[in-house]
């Protein structure tokens, strides 16, 4: 009876959290303008190599069963591999998905 309605009263837009030892990021834009105001020129090949933590995963456990939990935490800027992670859309966002280890640095 209530099922249409239910289903209808949902949010649209759906939250991840990532499982283990993986990493929300969400890369950083490209800058188009400086701060004079010079448009610069757009270079489809290139992506920047930085982005902010979004979510974080617990950590991983090793064979004794300690948990490990990562480094980082969410609103961390950091260093990305050129290659790599796990590209996702939340919502209308586009987002990567990556592992602790792969993850190159940690911006102060």
């Amino acid at each position: 009876m209530f099922s249409g309605f239910a289903r209808a009263t949902r949010p649209l837009c759906r939250s991840l959290a990532p499982l283990g030892d993986r990493i929300l990021v969400r890369k950083a834009v490209k800058e188009t303008t400086t701060a004079g105001g010079i448009i610069l020129p757009t270079d489809k090949g290139k992506e920047p190599n930085e982005g902010t933590v979004v979510a974080v995963g617990p950590g991983l456990r090793d064979v004794s069963g300690t948990l490990h939990p990562p480094s980082l935490k969410s609103g961390d800027s950091i260093l990305l591999p050129k290659y790599g992670g796990t590209e996702i859309e939340i919502g209308e966002e586009k987002m990567t998905l990556y592992r602790e280890e792969d993850i190159l640095g940690k911006f102060d």
